[in-house]
C-alpha cells in the first residue's frame, strides 16, 4: 500500500505549482512542441499533448546525433532499458523495467516484425537498421489490447519516412568506426556504406530505395583471430564478426484513399571461429597441419506490407495492414585448414526458420458521438517454425509447429469534459494450442488548470511461451532438460501513473518539462526451468513462479533558444517468489540515470551533443547446487558502469554535406565484473561480462542531393 500513498502525494506535491499561463504566442518553437504527432496506441494520429496514453519519442535527430544505425545504438542511452549483447552469438537483446525481450514487442509501422527468436519479441536489436526511420515510440506498460499478446512491458514501435518535400532525394553516406583500438580499412572496425534514392512521382505518388552494407569485423581484444595456429585458447575473436545488407523500397499513395506497400531485404552472415585447435602433429616428418572446426550462420528476413488506411461513408475510418514475413537461419559447419587458409568438409543446414502471414484491421468513429471515439479491430497471425535437429541437441528429429492467433478488440476513447478523458478496452485472443486469453485495459487522463497533465495505466496482457519452453528436448550423458507442451501463459498486470508540467518563459524561447513517473508490474505463472527430478538431474520448463517489479523515475527537459538538457533519474526495485524452490526474495534495487545536452550554432551550421548514463550496481539471486546436491540461493551483483558518448555534427555546400565526427564509449567499458552467475557448489568466485568493447570513434559523411 505504500505505493499507492506515495501515488497520491506525488499529486498533491505537483498540484500545487500553480502559475498562471503565459498569453499563448505564434512562436515556432512553441508550435514545433504541440504538433508532435504520435501514432503508437492512438485511435487517430494525434500530439503527445492530446495522447491519452504517455508516449515517449526519440526524433530523427537524436539518432543522427548519436550517428545511430541499428536500434541498440539508440536504446543504450535510454532509463530503464539495458542492452544485453551476447558474443557468442553476435546478438543483442534489451532489457525493459527488468523484463526481457519475451515481455515486450517491436513494431516497425504497427506490425511485429519475425526474427530468429519469435514474432515481434526477442528481436536482434543490431539487426534493425534505421536508415529509413522518421522516429521511434515508446510507450510503457502492458499493451495487450492495442498489440497484443507479449506485450507485458511496453512497446517500441519504428516509424519510418515516407514522404519528402524535395522532387528527387539522393542521399548517399559512409561511415568509419573503430571496435576499440582495432581498425584499419579492410579487416578490423566497423566500415558502412548506405545510399538512399526517393522520388516524388507527382502530387501523390512517392516511392523510395534503400541500401546499406554494415561490415562488422569483430572485436579481437585479446584473442588473435581466425589464423591463429596454437591450441592456447586464443583463436577467434571476443566480439564475433558480422556482414549485414539490408535493402529496403517503399511505394506510397496519398488520396482519397491513401496506401503503401513496403519490401525488406535483410541478411546477415556471422562467424564463429572455434577457440580450440587441432595441431595435427606429424611424427614422420615433425610437421604440424592446424585446424578447427568453424560454423558461420546466416540469417536471411523478407518482409512485405502492404497498409490501406482512409474513410468511407464520410466518416468511418479504416486502416488496414496485411503483411507477410519470412526470417531462415542457416549454419554452415566445416573444417578450417589454419595455414593453407582452406576450408574443407562444408556442410550446410537450415537451422531454424519462420514465416507469418499477419493482418490487422481497425474501424473508428463508425458510430457518430460527440464525445466517444469507439474503435473495434482484428488480428490474424499465422506463424509456421521449423528447428532443425541442431537447435534441439541430440534430440534427432526436426522440429515442425504452426502457432495461429485470432483476435478481436475494442477500446474507446471518451472525451468526459475538455479537461478529463479515459480510454477502457479489452482484447480476446483465440489460438490453436492455448484456452482463450483476454487482455484489458483502462487510461485516464486529467489536465489541471495550471497545465499538469495526470495519466494513469492500468493493464492485463498475457505472455504465451516460446518455442524453447515449449519444444526444447537437450538430453546427454550430462543434461536432461525438457521444453514443456502443456505450458499455459503467463498473465502480467501494470501500473503506471505520470505527471507531467511544462513551463514557457521568454515569449516561448526558452522551456522546462519536469515529469514524475511509477509504476509496478507483476507477471503471475512465470515460466522457470525448475528441477523435475533429482537423481538423475532433470529439468523442465513449468509454470510455478511469480515476478514483481516497482520504481519511479524523473525527468527533466530543459529548451533555452539553441541549448537543450535533458536529465534523468530513476529507481527500481525487482522481487521474485520461487515456489518451485520455496523462495521468496525481497526486493532488489537498482539507480539508472541519464544526461543528455546539445548545443546548435547557427552561424556554424553545427550541432553539439553529449549523451551520458549510469546503470547502478544491479542484484540478483542465483540458484546454485552444493556438494550435497541441494539448492542454494545467494546474492549475486553486477558491478555499476556507465555509457558516454559524444558527437559534433556540421553541414557544408549550404547544408547539402553533413560530417559526423564522435566518439562511443569515452569510458571505455569492455568487461564487468559480476557475481551474479552461477557457479559450481560453494562457489563465490567472481566472474565479469562482456557488455562493450571499449572506446570507439566515428566519421559519418552524408551528401543531401536534394532538388
Amino acid at each position: 500500500m505504500k505505493k499507492y500513498y506515495l501515488f497520491l502525494m506525488i499529486i498533491c506535491v505537483y498540484s500545487s505549482y500553480a502559475q498562471k499561463e503565459i498569453k499563448q504566442k505564434a512562436n515556432n518553437t512553441w508550435k514545433e512542441n504541440i504538433k508532435e504527432v504520435v501514432v503508437t496506441g492512438q485511435i487517430n494520429p494525434q500530439s503527445v499533448k492530446k495522447s491519452v496514453y504517455e508516449v515517449k519519442v526519440i526524433n530523427r535527430k537524436t539518432i543522427e546525433n548519436l550517428a545511430a544505425n541499428n536500434l541498440a545504438d539508440v536504446l543504450n542511452q535510454s532509463l530503464n532499458i539495458n542492452i544485453i549483447p551476447n558474443t557468442s552469438t553476435g546478438k543483442s537483446s534489451v532489457n525493459l523495467f527488468g523484463l526481457d525481450g519475451q515481455y515486450f514487442k517491436i513494431l516497425i509501422d504497427n506490425i511485429p516484425m519475425v526474427n530468429d527468436e519469435g514474432m515481434g519479441n526477442m528481436a536482434d536489436l543490431t539487426q534493425i537498421n534505421l536508415d529509413d526511420v522518421e522516429r521511434i515510440e515508446i510507450v510503457e506498460g502492458a499493451m495487450g489490447v492495442e498489440y497484443g499478446a507479449n506485450a507485458v512491458s511496453g512497446i517500441i514501435n519504428i516509424i519510418t519516412k515516407k514522404t519528402t518535400k524535395k522532387n528527387w532525394e539522393i542521399i548517399p553516406f559512409i561511415q568509419e568506426e573503430s571496435i576499440g583500438n582495432e581498425y584499419n580499412l579492410s579487416n578490423q572496425g566497423r566500415h558502412i556504406q548506405s545510399i538512399k534514392i526517393g522520388k516524388n512521382i507527382n502530387e501523390k505518388w512517392y516511392t523510395n530505395a534503400v541500401f546499406t552494407r554494415n561490415d562488422f569485423n569483430g572485436f579481437l581484444n585479446e584473442q588473435k583471430g581466425k589464423n591463429h595456429p596454437f591450441n592456447d585458447g586464443l583463436r577467434g575473436h571476443e566480439w564475433l564478426p558480422k556482414l549485414q545488407n539490408n535493402l529496403k523500397a517503399l511505394v506510397n499513395y496519398r488520396g482519397k484513399v491513401n496506401a503503401f506497400y513496403k519490401f525488406e531485404y535483410f541478411n546477415e552472415d556471422v562467424n564463429r571461429y572455434s577457440r580450440e585447435v587441432r595441431t595435427n602433429f606429424n611424427s614422420a616428418t615433425q610437421t604440424s597441419n592446424p585446424s578447427a572446426s568453424d560454423e558461420y550462420f546466416f540469417s536471411e528476413r523478407m518482409i512485405h506490407h502492404l497498409n490501406l488506411n482512409g474513410k468511407f461513408h464520410k466518416k468511418t475510418h479504416f486502416n488496414i495492414s496485411l503483411s507477410y514475413q519470412q526470417q531462415v537461419r542457416d549454419i554452415e559447419q566445416f573444417t578450417y585448414r589454419i595455414l593453407p587458409q582452406e576450408r574443407i568438409n562444408v556442410e550446410r543446414t537450415e537451422f531454424e526458420s519462420r514465416k507469418v502471414f499477419f493482418t490487422r484491421g481497425t474501424l473508428n468513429d463508425f458510430i457518430k458521438l460527440s464525445n466517444i471515439n469507439i474503435q473495434s479491430g482484428y488480428e490474424l497471425n499465422l506463424i509456421d517454425g521449423f528447428s532443425s535437429p541442431m537447435s534441439n541437441p541430440l534430440s534427432g528429429d526436426q522440429v515442425n509447429r504452426s502457432l495461429n492467433s485470432y483476435d478481436v478488440f475494442t477500446t474507446a476513447e471518451v472525451k468526459a469534459t475538455d479537461r478529463l478523458s479515459f480510454r477502457p478496452g479489452a482484447r480476446l485472443m483465440l489460438t490453436n494450442k492455448f484456452n482463450p486469453l483476454l487482455a484489458a485495459s483502462f487510461t485516464t487522463k486529467y489536465i489541471f488548470k495550471n497545465g499538469l497533465e495526470v495519466r494513469g495505466i492500468l493493464g492485463r496482457a498475457p505472455r504465451t511461451p516460446n518455442y524453447d519452453e515449449l519444444y526444447t528436448f537437450f538430453v546427454d550423458s550430462n543434461h536432461d532438460v525438457r521444453g514443456n507442451e502443456a505450458l499455459q501463459p503467463e498473465i502480467g498486470t501494470s501500473s503506471f501513473l505520470h505527471l507531467k508540467k511544462k513551463f514557457w518563459f521568454n515569449d516561448y524561447n526558452s522551456s522546462w518539462q519536469t515529469k514524475l513517473s511509477s509504476w509496478y508490474i507483476d507477471v503471475k505463472d512465470r515460466i522457470e526451468l525448475t528441477v523435475t527430478n533429482n537423481t538423475p538431474l532433470q529439468f523442465q520448463y513449468n509454470n510455478i513462479d511469480l515476478f514483481r517489479t516497482w520504481g519511479i523515475e524523473n525527468s527533466h527537459q530543459i529548451q533555452h533558444h539553441n541549448f537543450g538538457f535533458n536529465l534523468g533519474i530513476s529507481l527500481r526495485g525487482i522481487s521474485q517468489v520461487l515456489d518451485s524452490s520455496n523462495f521468496n526474495d525481497d526486493f532488489l534495487y537498482t539507480i539508472q540515470a541519464n544526461a543528455n545536452l546539445t548545443y546548435k550554432i547557427p552561424k556554424w551550421k553545427t550541432n553539439l551533443a553529449l549523451y551520458y548514463k549510469y546503470n547502478g550496481p544491479q542484484y540478483q539471486f542465483i540458484q546454485e547446487q552444493n556438494e550435497a546436491g541441494e539448492t542454494e540461493f545467494r546474492r549475486g551483483k553486477l558491478n555499476p558502469f556507465s555509457w558516454f558518448d559524444a558527437s559534433i555534427r556540421k553541414s557544408f555546400l549550404n547544408q547539402n554535406l553533413d560530417v559526423s565526427l564522435g566518439a562511443r564509449n569515452l569510458l571505455d567499458v569492455t568487461r564487468v565484473n559480476t557475481t551474479a552467475a552461477e557457479g559450481g557448489a560453494h562457489s563465490e568466485a567472481a566472474s565479469n561480462l562482456l557488455l562493450g568493447y571499449g572506446r570507439s570513434f566515428f566519421l559519418r559523411i552524408q551528401y543531401n542531393l536534394n532538388f
